[in-house]
């Protein structure tokens, strides 16, 4: 057995086992703390609410151990167990002359096994874990044409920019991989700037906001903030689902502001300015910039690292294929670096954690601290967001900092 294949296995148990550690810790704290709501939203967060919060936490917290089981295995199954080699052998005589058309069908059968196997796990989030909390409004019907819509969206997007990618790999000798960080750049780029008008709308309904006075205050916000934007707008979020949320998209003169309808609903016009105010830091602090930069350095670096591995015959020998390839190197570079990065999470959760306070920090300033406390609490209790997550699980998945956490350094910035 070859020394690396040893490695990827040792990789592959310890990110598993990590996962599901880290998930029974993380269900058993939420579950030790069900039964008391923590001091600093004892007034706001009554306790039945709090349970649900809980349970809802717990239930995907379960539901996730079984993904990263079926993930894990999976991976096996076309790796080491030689599914990924059947497939290409299988391929192989219809795309004998055409070897970029089978790169795509390679890849379109991988992808194809991993959509059946998430599957299943999709179906029961929204139809059992949402349904049983009260969030999903989503039908059977529309989850279908959603799903159709995805995978068309996928094949008309993702086709070409596959093929073109197989091409650079091919065609553009030993330096292809400084190519395709381009073209992938450029590629990010064209999808911040035409998802607002195009693509969001295949999915959701967007309305201006007819209310006056909270658009006044708006405008005034960004008046004071020097934002200017295409448009704001109330997106029909509750088609699928009671939870609540705002977000700024677009890129440029694409700009625009989201508002999903069940959050304007459940928040006072002071509340829904201080979520906006705290969207305006990520844009006033250049998070958004920051953050494309630091993929775009990474995406460099990742496929530097795949020029040289895809050169290199131990790569697929060890990982089960016996057929070299563009296209094979592709895939199982996208399916084993996974498990070798999982540990580096908590940077990634830790970097976005201190965009989140900058952003605070700055709603603290230009709307108000004391109202983006009852914002997020309103939040929390709306979207059932557990108070009382496990720290180091936190630490690796959560984005945002933990509710008790933030909403402390709010009221720090409220007494000042």
């Amino acid at each position: 057995m070859h020394n690396f294949t040893l490695i990827f296995l040792a990789a592959l148990v310890l990110t598993t086992v990590m996962q599901l550690w880290l998930a029974l810790r993380h269900a058993r704290h939420v579950a030790l703390h069900r039964d008391e709501v923590p001091a600093g939203f004892a007034r706001t967060v009554g306790l039945e609410a709090h349970r649900k919060a809980a349970d809802y936490s717990v239930a995907k917290t379960r539901l996730g151990m079984t993904e990263a089981v079926a993930g894990a295995a999976v991976l096996l199954l076309l790796t080491l167990g030689g599914l990924l080699d059947l497939l290409g052998a299988w391929w192989n005589p219809s795309f004998a002359v055409n070897t970029h058309a089978y790169g795509i069908a390679l890849i379109l059968s991988v992808a194809l096994l991993y959509g059946i196997v998430e599957l299943p796990f999709r179906l029961y989030r929204v139809f059992v874990i949402e349904a049983r909390f009260g969030f999903n409004r989503l039908t059977p019907r529309l989850f279908v044409v959603d799903l159709l819509k995805q995978t068309l969206l996928a094949l008309v997007i993702g086709g070409p920019l596959l093929l073109l990618v197989l091409w650079l790999m091919d065609r553009m000798g030993g330096q292809w991989w400084l190519y395709v960080w381009v073209v992938w750049m450029g590629f990010n780029v064209l999808l911040l700037v035409i998802y607002p008008t195009v693509i969001a709308p295949m999915f959701n309904k967007f309305t201006p906001l007819d209310d006056e006075a909270l658009r006044g205050r708006i405008e005034r916000l960004f008046a004071r903030c020097g934002f200017k934007a295409q448009g704001l707008f109330v997106m029909d979020s509750s088609r699928r689902s009671s939870h609540g949320n705002a977000y700024f998209t677009g890129f440029g003169a694409a700009k625009r502001i989201v508002l999903f309808d069940t959050l304007v609903q459940s928040l006072e016009p002071a509340e829904v300015e201080a979520v906006l105010a705290h969207e305006l830091g990520h844009f006033t602090h250049h998070h958004v910039i920051k953050r494309i930069g630091l993929l775009f350095a990474i995406s460099l670096a990742f496929l530097w690292l795949l020029g040289f591995l895809m050169t290199e015959p131990w790569f697929y020998s060890a990982l089960g294929v016996s057929a070299p390839g563009t296209a094979m190197a592709l895939i199982l570079f996208f399916l084993a670096m996974p498990v070798f990065t999982f540990a580096l999470q908590p940077l990634s959760s830790l970097y976005s954690r201190k965009h989140e306070f900058e952003a605070d920090r700055y709603a603290a300033r230009q709307a108000s601290a004391a109202d983006l406390i009852l914002a997020l609490t309103k939040l929390y209790k709306d979207n059932a967001s557990t108070l009382t997550p496990d720290p180091l699980h936190s630490a690796f998945y959560d984005s945002h900092p933990p509710a008790a956490m933030r909403i402390a350094r709010l009221q720090m910035r409220s007494s000042t």
